[in-house]
């Protein structure tokens, strides 16, 4: 049986006010989109791509270890550009942005979860982040004006979507003429096993609801990008996705060996590209 979709944003939303609440990963006791102690989300961040110098130029409770890249990294930013982060979480994106469009510029972070909304307005409150904005919104339906950015980057969210194609249609919407995208996100080699594609844990864990890659290009050429550019394609981790110790509790819920449920995880690629608006 399929998933819902309100079933499934319920659920995201849910798991992602806990993680706000509590500064831990977002994750099901099973699955875990990076390191679920607090100790780990460091570790996991720079395994992902942040250097420890960007780590410590922001504030430590903007970093929840939930990235599978470094968009701002990629981005290229210049000072006086408008950004916008697509599903912002607690800010570390944001802020990193906010450093290299200076006080000339502006970033604006989008995200549906008010527990993390709230989260990420006090650490700019804290660290003093005049140019940055956040709003309470889904990536389906951004609150934000037609042709408006200069660029938009996503730090593992649009997998978490239930209507892909729509983000990336909005997300052209809201640029302006030469503006552009850049993402980091998850994607398969292969499908996975329908004991896996059907669990509302892996779908929250960034897993179920992942596109093979060609599908997920597809979408974004489809919404009108041009010049789509992978800039790096590496596996990603499976300790990031499931811990060790529930490894072998996860393979018996889901009635799959733990060798086939760790094959499939194999499948799953994290992927940073970029692409233009004509």
């Amino acid at each position: 049986m399929k998933i819902k979709e309100e079933e499934i944003k319920k659920t995201v939303r849910k798991r992602y006010a806990t993680a706000a609440r509590s500064g831990q990963s977002c994750c099901s006791q099973s699955f875990s989109c990076c390191g679920s102690q607090p100790e780990l989300q460091s570790e996991a961040s720079r395994v992902v791509g942040y250097s420890e110098e960007e780590l410590k130029a922001i504030p430590p409770e903007a970093n929840l270890g939930l990235g599978c890249g470094n968009p701002s990294a990629l981005a290229g930013l210049k000072p006086g550009e408008i950004v916008l982060d697509l599903g912002s979480g607690a800010g570390i994106d944001c802020f990193l942005a906010a450093h290299r469009v200076g006080p000339t510029g502006r970033v604006i972070g989008v995200d549906m979860t008010p527990e993390m909304i709230d989260r990420a307005r006090t650490n700019a409150r804290r660290g003093g982040y005049s140019n940055v904005e956040f709003r309470l919104g889904e990536i389906e339906n951004l609150p934000v004006a037609d042709s408006s950015v200069d660029i938009i980057i996503s730090n593992c969210v649009i997998n978490l979507s239930t209507d892909k194609p729509r983000v990336f249609r909005e997300a052209f919407r809201v640029l302006r003429p030469g503006g552009r995208l850049l993402v980091s996100d998850l994607v398969l080699t292969r499908p996975l096993p329908r004991e896996i594609s059907q669990s509302i844990e892996a779908y929250v864990a960034c897993v179920a609801g992942a596109l093979v890659k060609e599908d997920y290009l597809s979408a974004i050429k489809a919404a009108g990008f041009k010049n789509i550019e992978i800039v790096t394609e590496k596996n990603f981790p499976p300790e990031l996705l499931v811990e060790e110790p529930r490894a072998h509790e996860l393979s018996q819920k889901l009635s799959l060996t733990l060798e086939k449920l760790m094959a499939s995880l194999s499948s799953v690629v994290s992927l940073s590209l970029r692409a233009e608006k004509p």
